[in-house]
C-alpha cells in the first residue's frame, strides 16, 4: 500500500484554496467556487454527505425542484473533476416532506447520477442503533450511500476492508479440498449493509457540527477505493471527517464549507491526526451491546455460560416471570428468568466432541 505521505510528528499543511502540492485544503465558501480551482480529471474519489434539506442550521431549506437543481449542478461539477475510473460516494437519508411523509433522497438523485453518465456499483446501507425516536413512524436507523464509477473500468481494493470471517478456521469435509481452509484467511467482503454506530452525543469523535459522520465509514471507502497518493475530494466538509480519513492514509484531500466554525474544527482535527493524537473510535470493532452482568449478550437473548468449554445455554430474552409462592406476603414477587430446554440433537445423534474441538 505504500507510506503514508505525512509522518505523526509533522504538523500538516493546509492551504485556502487548492493547491497539488498541498496534502490539505480546507475552503470557506461554496464547494462550486472550490471545484473551480480544481484541474479536471484529478480526483480519484469524491466522497461527501449533502444537506438533507431538512432545515439544520448550516442550510437553507428550500423546494424539492431547487434542491435538486442545486445538487445537479455540485454533481456535475464533481464528475468534470473525477478522473475516468475513479467513484463518487454520495451519502444520503430522507427528506422529510409535509406531515411526516418521507422522501429518500437516493430515490431522487439517482437520475441525476445517471444523467451524468456514472454507473452504480453498490447501494450501501449504513445501519447504526441511535437517533431520534419517531411516534407516527418507524424511527429511521439507516442512511444509505450511492457509489458510482465513472466508466467500465475503476478501482476496487478489497483485501483493506475485509472483516472478520464468521467461521474464519472451517475447512472443508469432503472432496479433493478435504482439511483445507474454505474461507479467505484476510477476512470476507464487508457486503453492503454497514452496522457501524453514528456519532452522538457519548461517541468518542463528537464535535459541534450536528451530523457528522464517523470516521470508519470513510475509511472503508477511501481503502478500497483510492491508492496512495491520490485526492480526495469532499464538497462539503463539514467537521473534516472526509479529510481524516484521507490523511490517515495517505491520501490527499480537499474540501469546503460555507461555516467557518466547522472549518476550524476540521483543522483542528487534521492537526491532531497529523500529530497521532486524533482518538477515533477503530475500524472493525464490534458494535458495543451491553449486558446486565449475569450473561453474554447477543440480539434479544441472552447466552448463560455452562461449566463445559464449548456449551451454551440458551435462555429467553429477559422478563419477568413470577413464581407462585416464592415471595412473603407484602413483598415484592420475586422474578427470574425461564430456561428453555435445549433443542433435539439433529438425527437423535449427539455432537462429536472432538469435531466440535476442531471447529473452534
Amino acid at each position: 500500500m505504500g507510506k503514508p505521505m505525512l509522518a505523526k510528528t509533522e504538523s500538516l499543511q493546509i492551504s485556502s484554496r487548492y493547491s497539488k502540492e498541498s496534502p490539505a485544503t480546507l475552503y470557506h465558501g461554496d464547494c462550486l467556487d472550490l471545484l473551480e480551482q480544481i484541474p479536471a480529471s484529478s480526483a480519484q474519489l469524491i466522497v461527501t454527505s449533502p444537506p438533507y434539506n431538512i432545515g439544520k442550521p448550516y442550510e437553507r431549506k428550500r423546494k424539492l425542484e431547487d434542491y435538486i437543481s442545486e445538487q445537479d449542478r455540485v454533481i456535475g461539477a464533481c464528475v468534470q473533476r473525477l478522473r475516468t475510473g475513479g467513484s463518487i460516494c454520495w451519502q444520503v437519508g430522507n427528506h422529510i416532506a409535509g406531515s411526516n411523509e418521507i422522501l429518500p433522497l437516493d430515490i431522487a438523485l439517482h437520475p441525476v447520477f445517471m444523467k451524468h453518465g456514472l454507473k452504480l456499483r453498490n447501494r450501501i446501507v449504513w445501519h447504526f442503533e441511535h437517533g431520534l425516536h419517531c411516534s407516527k413512524r418507524l424511527s429511521g436507523r439507516h442512511e444509505t450511500i450511492l457509489w458510482f464509477t465513472k466508466g467500465p473500468d475503476y478501482v476496487f481494493n478489497l483485501d483493506p476492508i475485509r472483516v472478520p470471517q464468521k467461521y474464519p478456521g472451517k475447512r472443508a469435509f469432503k472432496g479433493p479440498r478435504r482439511g483445507e481452509l474454505t474461507s479467505n484467511p484476510l477476512g470476507k467482503n464487508p457486503g453492503d449493509v454497514w452496522v457501524i454506530p453514528n456519532v452522538k452525543h457519548n461517541h468518542i469523535e463528537k464535535t459541534a457540527h450536528p451530523c457528522q459522520f464517523p470516521v470508519e465509514l470513510v475509511e472503508r471507502l477511501v481503502l478500497s477505493l483510492t491508492d496512495v497518493g491520490d485526492l480526495v475530494i469532499d464538497p462539503y466538509m463539514g467537521a473534516g471527517t472526509s479529510a481524516i480519513a484521507a490523511i490517515r492514509h495517505g491520501r490527499r484531500t480537499a474540501g469546503a464549507d460555507t461555516a467557518i466554525e466547522y472549518l476550524n474544527i476540521a483543522e483542528q482535527r487534521l492537526q491532531l491526526e497529523a500529530a497521532g493524537q486524533l482518538r477515533t473510535r477503530p475500524m472493525n470493532r464490534p458494535v458495543y451491546q451491553p449486558d446486565n452482568g449475569d450473561g453474554i449478550r447477543n440480539g434479544n437473548h441472552r447466552y448463560e455460560r455452562d461449566p463445559s468449554p464449548v456449551t451454551l445455554r440458551l435462555m429467553e430474552p429477559r422478563r419477568g416471570v413470577y413464581r407462585k409462592g416464592s415471595g412473603r406476603s407484602g413483598d415484592r414477587p420475586a422474578f427470574a428468568p425461564v430456561q428453555k430446554s435445549p433443542p433435539p440433537y439433529r438425527n437423535n445423534r449427539a455432537p462429536d466432541p472432538n469435531r466440535v474441538a476442531r471447529s473452534r
